[in-house]
C-alpha cells in the first residue's frame, strides 16, 4: 500500500448555513434566537450594550483652522539654498507666482509666509503676504526689500 492508493477523501465539506435541520447550521443559522444581531444586514458599530460609548466619553480636543487651509509658509534657508542651486535668481523678484511655476510650491495655496530658519546672505527683493519678525529682520540687515500684498481669500 502506497499513500497515492489511499482513498481517503481529504477535503472538509463546506458548510451551507440555514439550509435546514439535518445540515448541522439549519434552523437558525448559528446566529442564536432572536434580536437584532440574528437579522441580516445590521452592524451595531461601536454600541457598547447601553455603556457610554468610548468615543463618546473621551473629550473632544483640537481644532483645525479653515483660514489657514490655503497658506503655506516657507524658511530662509530654503530660499538661500534654491538660490545657491541657481533655480531663482537673487535679482529677480520672489513671489509665490514664481515659486508655483519653479514648482516650489504647489498651486492650490495662495498665501505665503516666510519664516526666519536659517541664514540668507543675499539681498533678495520679496513680495509676500505675511513674514516673521526674525525673517524681516535678516532680510532688512543684508539690504533686502520686502514688499507685503494684502490677499483676503479663505
Amino acid at each position: 500500500m502506497r499513500l497515492n492508493n489511499l482513498n481517503i477523501n481529504i477535503k472538509k465539506k463546506k458548510i451551507r448555513p440555514g439550509r435546514g435541520i439535518g445540515s448541522g447550521k439549519g434552523k437558525t443559522g448559528g446566529r442564536g434566537h432572536k434580536g437584532q444581531k440574528s437579522r441580516s444586514g445590521v452592524a451595531i458599530k461601536s454600541f457598547e450594550g447601553g455603556q457610554m460609548p468610548l468615543y463618546r466619553r473621551l473629550p473632544k480636543r483640537g481644532f483645525k483652522s479653515r483660514k489657514n487651509k490655503f497658506s503655506t509658509a516657507i524658511n530662509l534657508s530654503l530660499i538661500q539654498n534654491l538660490i545657491n542651486a541657481k533655480k531663482i535668481s537673487e535679482n529677480e523678484q520672489i513671489t509665490l507666482a514664481l515659486l508655483q511655476k519653479k514648482k516650489i510650491i504647489n498651486k492650490k495655496y495662495n498665501k505665503l509666509k516666510i519664516l526666519g530658519t536659517g541664514e540668507i546672505n543675499k539681498k533678495i527683493n520679496i513680495q509676500i503676504n505675511k513674514i516673521s519678525s526674525n525673517a524681516k529682520s535678516k532680510i532688512e540687515k543684508q539690504g533686502g526689500q520686502i514688499t507685503l500684498i494684502d490677499k483676503t481669500s479663505s
